[in-house]
């Protein structure tokens, strides 16, 4: 007992210290934090007297004061988070303030009820020696650290830890197979790294598929690197056509401490990384794919306390301090790889031909990348097939003097044997930048319009390509539900799989390609392009990387089967190609700039002719400003705008969307800072079924002509924080089914008249803090099959709900951060 006060009272008089320094700083929070001083104020004698009584209290009395005790410790722990919390995290500071109330009224309660009374009652009873219950605490302090001792999982690290190795299943699994020869490159990069003062950049070498990228980031997990560098570890991939400025600008605001900084304000001069400077705390910096010494040179920041780890596939001759090349497996470690990946075990099944297996393994060259593909392109097959898959590649024959190349050729089997439609889609996947995320929204699209299949089988083929490590998914909690919004989901792959798509797509005479892909980003239109422009080009997919573009860059081409155009950019300005109008096949247009500003699109007319066009993604770019002059789109199902300025392009006095756009039913605005209110010109497009707007933070109103959109079935309103009421007219969508409102965290309620929705068949609410009511009228949803929300008060509200109406399911949403999105820009 006497622990368990003296516990309570110093965290009592710590929490009152803090008290005083939250209702200083926090705004927010000081009406609880000096609500919550005057509690502890008048609590704090009566723990001082029984932590210097000796008394012990009876049971019950004991198990109030644990209770208090840890409420106090739960307190504390809030008010370091508060303290901690920058004042621009309005999100953050809103749900700690609601916290803070919580343990005020919790403190309160404590001392209005019987606890004092109790406590003031038995305070001279039952004495003990604080001697023998210190003893007594020791020894259960003793049981209690071997007892979790024995929780922990493998060689260390807790359940939490684990939980996040299973998420990271796709690096992990070399760790796990290849031990050995993993820990080996681990400890020697180590020593490089920090058992060596005068490396302060070093390089980790292989070939493409060997496991540089996998090593590189075991070793940024690390623990004793972690902690040498007190956990500042930046790690960012360089890729083929890097934007150099954009990397260096990331690189200085992170070592610097000004992580704020941009590309085009940069705070250091341009000579800094050419001279070594004496300051900084210890750093570490890993650029992962780098392909050039002369982008190399440019991002070494050569800084006392400041360390590089280079990953490549090329032996730089200048540079690096170290390096060291990653070996391929042996062939025990090989057999482990294939084995898990082809059988789910590490060691070849007893009814199977171990010699054929042996072959196949042999053919992959001890190469993790091919283990793990052509084993995963093999499970479940029968043995004939295995056969087949052997011969093929036994016969495939070094063309040239690079290993990689030989890897391709050898890889190329497991994408030989994929269903059509499947090889179709995995060979469109080269069509997009190397290193970068691609959003499922475009890929769905883009197979929808071309491979005349639909979205379910689309998304059946993602998982599909994903199972055989032919591509990774990074998965959203809400990956594969009916409703969920494929921004949240994308794609990424490997680079040599990549490589194998456009070694396979490149196949042929230039203007007999399905695809014609430009594999990095260049200056303008490729030569050999050029060369061929007598003759048309008869792609299905046509994919350009470019710079800034005028109009006198772009050559006349024709494409009059392409059915998408991808145009990637790294510009301010960008002339959209004046053939995109003589394309009238095309069905799916994808812009997307990777500049650090918006650019500014130039030749807009040019869409004038695209009678056929269906999906539109516009990424980082200055809408173009629709008049009623603009020719309607007729066939246009999809718009989607993310990253952009919205200005006045939709702006009722000036455009009649519903002539322009007479068939749209997808709309999507993501991540638009200027879209202060949505368009009232938006509610007349009579067609629309899906409208989508997420993280436009500064949205906050929309039009009452809400209720107009009568075919509107999804309603996506996910972070915007500054919307904080519902039009009544969102009661008027009958044909309404899905309403996602979560994040938006001043939203004080739902409309009063939300029964109305009878066709509503799941809310997604959750962190909206402000709503702590619901409307009556929640019982007449008729057709509501799901609620998601926090565990707070509002869902105690809809678990009383959830008692009426059997068929409804409130499921409570774990707390989940993310905000990796940034990486990208």
């Amino acid at each position: 007992m006497v622990f368990t006060d003296l516990f309570a009272g110093e965290i009592a008089t710590e929490l009152l210290k803090m008290l005083v320094s939250i209702s200083r700083k926090s705004c927010r929070c000081k009406s609880s934090a000096d609500n919550l001083i005057t509690s502890i104020e008048e609590l704090l004698p009566i723990i001082q007297e029984i932590k210097y009584s000796g008394v012990e209290l009876s049971a019950i009395r004991q198990a109030q004061l644990d209770r208090l005790s840890e409420t106090l410790r739960e307190g504390l722990e809030l008010g370091g988070k508060v303290l901690a919390s920058a004042r621009w995290n309005v999100y953050k500071n809103l749900q700690l303030a609601r916290k803070m109330e919580k343990l005020e009224k919790k403190v309160a309660k404590f001392l209005n009820g019987p606890m004092q009374a109790h406590v003031l009652a038995d305070v001279h009873h039952l004495r003990f020696e604080a001697a023998e219950r210190f003893d007594r605490i020791d020894g259960s302090a003793r049981r209690l650290e071997q007892r979790l001792e024995s929780m922990k999982i493998g060689n260390g690290g807790w359940m939490e830890e684990a939980v996040k190795r299973v998420e990271l299943a796709e690096e992990t699994t070399l760790e796990t197979l290849c031990g050995a020869g993993l820990d080996l490159g681990k400890k020697k990069v180590k020593e490089m790294v920090i058992g060596c003062e005068n490396s302060s950049v070093v390089g980790i070498l292989g070939i493409g598929g060997s496991g540089k990228t996998t090593l590189a980031t075991e070793l940024c997990r690390d623990d004793e690197i972690r902690s040498y560098f007190d956990e500042r570890i930046l790690f960012l991939t360089v890729s083929q056509t890097p934007n150099v400025e954009q990397l260096r600008a990331k690189i200085w605001g992170f070592i610097s401490g000004n992580e704020a900084v941009d590309s085009g304000h940069l705070l250091f001069p341009q000579w800094i990384t050419q001279f070594e400077c004496k300051t900084g705390p210890r750093t570490l910096i890993v650029l992962d794919d780098v392909w050039s010494i002369s982008v190399l040179e440019q991002l070494i920041f050569r800084m006392e306390g400041c360390k590089t780890i280079v990953v490549s596939r090329f032996r730089f001759s200048t540079g690096l301090d170290a390096s060291y090349e990653v070996e391929l497996l042996r062939e025990d470690e090989a057999m482990a790889l294939f084995c898990q990946t082809a059988f789910g075990k590490k060691s070849i099944p007893r009814a199977w031909n171990e010699a054929l297996v042996k072959q196949i393994v042999e053919e992959c060259k001890g190469l993790p990348l091919a283990l793990k593909v052509i084993g995963a392109s093999l499970r479940d097959q029968p043995e004939m097939y295995w056969v087949g898959a052997k011969k093929r590649l036994s016969r495939g024959e070094r063309i040239c003097e690079s290993h990689e190349t030989k890897l391709l050729e050898r890889m190329a089997i497991s994408v030989d044997y994929l269903p059509k439609k499947v090889r179709e889609c995995f060979l469109d996947l080269g069509s997009f930048p190397e290193d970068k995320k691609i959003p499922l929204d475009i890929l769905i699209n883009m197979w929808v319009e071309i491979h005349d299949i639909d979205e379910e089988e689309a998304f059946a083929i993602l998982v599909e390509l994903s199972n055989k490590n032919l591509l990774t998914l990074v998965k959203d909690p809400r990956a594969g539900d009916i409703y969920s919004c494929y921004h949240d989901i994308s794609a990424t792959q490997h680079d040599v799989l990549r490589d194998l798509a456009l070694h396979l797509s490149n196949q042929g005479n230039l203007n007999e390609q399905k695809r014609l892909i430009m594999p990095r980003r260049e200056s303008g239109v490729p030569r050999e392009w050029e060369r061929n422009i007598d003759q048309p080009f008869k792609a299905q997919i046509v994919s350009m990387h470019t710079g800034e573009m005028k109009e006198m860059d772009w050559p006349r081409m024709d494409f009059p089967k392409a059915e998408v155009l991808i145009l990637n950019c790294l510009s301010n300005e960008y002339f959209l190609p004046p053939f995109i109008d003589d394309m009238p096949k095309l069905r799916a247009l994808i812009v997307i700039n990777y500049g650090n500003s918006t650019a500014t699109l130039l030749n807009f007319p040019v869409f004038t002719n695209l009678a056929n066009l269906r999906s539109l993604w516009l990424e980082k770019v200055c809408v173009p400003q629709l008049s009623s002059t603009t020719a309607p789109l007729r066939n246009l199902r999809k718009i989607s705008l993310v990253l952009c300025k919205i200005g006045d392009s939709f702006d009722p006095s000036m455009v009649d969307l519903p002539q322009i756009f007479p068939r749209l039913s997808e709309l999507a605005f993501d991540h638009c800072e200027d879209l202060f209110e949505l368009p009232s010109s938006i509610c007349g497009i009579n067609s629309l079924k899906s409208l989508s707007i997420t993280n436009c933070h500064n949205l906050c109103n929309l039009p009452t002509e809400l209720g107009k959109l009568r075919c509107l079935q999804i309603l996506r309103l996910y972070a915007c924080p500054a919307l904080n009421t519902l039009p009544p007219g969102i009661c008027e969508l009958t044909c309404l089914k899905y309403l996602d409102v979560s994040q938006c965290v001043n939203l004080r309620c739902l409309p009063d008249e939300i029964g109305r929705l009878v066709s509503l068949e799941k809310i997604d609410m959750r962190e909206c803090l402000q709503i702590w009511n619901l409307p009556p009228s929640v019982s007449s949803l008729r057709s509501l099959r799901h609620v998601f929300c926090d565990e707070d008060d509002i869902s105690w509200l809809w678990k009383d709900v959830e008692k009426t109406k059997p068929e409804l399911h409130v499921q409570v949403a774990d707390k989940c951060y993310n905000i990796d999105w940034l990486k990208e820009y």
